[in-house]
């Protein structure tokens, strides 16, 4: 008969056993990432949504609008962001001008313009750290004051009025183009106008049930027409942006 002892026993010495700290232990962890499709893909949605619906052409005429609606959404936020820059560049350099007028030494100045204008505060400190180390001034945000700064520098101008000069063309430049944007506000209307009209004619005569929906998604030739009809209004959307997109905002 098998005694019960040797198996308690090493039951107790299981249940004794020194465990290793979880600190010791590698960090086993479950990451489930699924797939996220980029941004670009995702214009592609109502074009996919389309294809089951209405067929080929509608997909394809369906993608034209997508792509015409993102570049032209594209083009206004770069518009807009361009004209932010230039102002902040203006008040970087009025803020340098003002410091040097006080006397206060270049380096410094860019220093007092970084705090008070924080979007380009790396900017103005590299070259503030640049002209501390007597090394060459390059800035991608701020390539005229860089540009104003090492001719100063070269030929010993005096760079508070090198400055105020560069800021100057940067306000002229900045005004001109807030004018010419309002102005092409009535084309850019009236482009507009123009590319939501057929697509109203569309909703209009399938309210009173001339059904042309049902010609362009139920037959090959609407299928042509709605290509087509997509292609065109895509040209006309980017030819009315190459007309009034020009702000006229340079390098600043």
């Amino acid at each position: 008969m098998i005694s019960a002892w040797p198996l308690l026993c090493i039951g107790t010495g299981i249940l004794c056993w020194p465990t290793i700290p979880s600190r010791l232990l590698p960090a086993f962890r479950l990451r489930l990432r699924l797939p996220v499709p980029p941004r670009r893909a995702l214009w592609l949605t109502p074009a996919v949504l389309a294809f089951p619906v209405a067929g080929v052409g509608a997909a394809v005429a369906t993608a034209l609008l997508t792509f015409s609606i993102g570049q032209e959404w594209r083009s206004r936020r770069e518009k807009s962001a361009a004209l932010a820059r230039a102002e902040q560049a203006s008040a970087a350099l009025r803020m340098v001008v003002a410091e040097l007028r006080s006397g206060t030494h270049p380096a410094p100045a860019a220093e007092a313009a970084a705090d008070a204008v924080p979007a380009l505060a790396g900017e103005l400190r590299n070259l503030a750290t640049a002209a501390r180390l007597d090394g060459p001034l390059e800035s991608a945000a701020l390539p005229g004051l860089a540009q104003a700064w090492n001719l100063a520098r070269r030929h010993g101008l005096p760079i508070a009025d090198t400055l105020e000069a560069t800021r100057r063309d940067v306000e002229a430049e900045t005004m001109f183009a807030r004018r010419l944007h309002a102005k092409m506000a009535g084309p850019r209307m009236s482009a507009t106008v123009l590319t939501v009209l057929p697509i109203g004619c569309l909703a209009l005569g399938q309210a009173i049930g001339a059904g042309p929906l049902t010609v362009l998604t139920g037959t090959l030739v609407g299928q042509a027409f709605l290509v087509v009809g997509a292609a065109l209004l895509w040209a006309g959307t980017a030819w009315s942006r190459a007309l009034t997109g020009r702000t006229g905002v340079v390098g600043t």
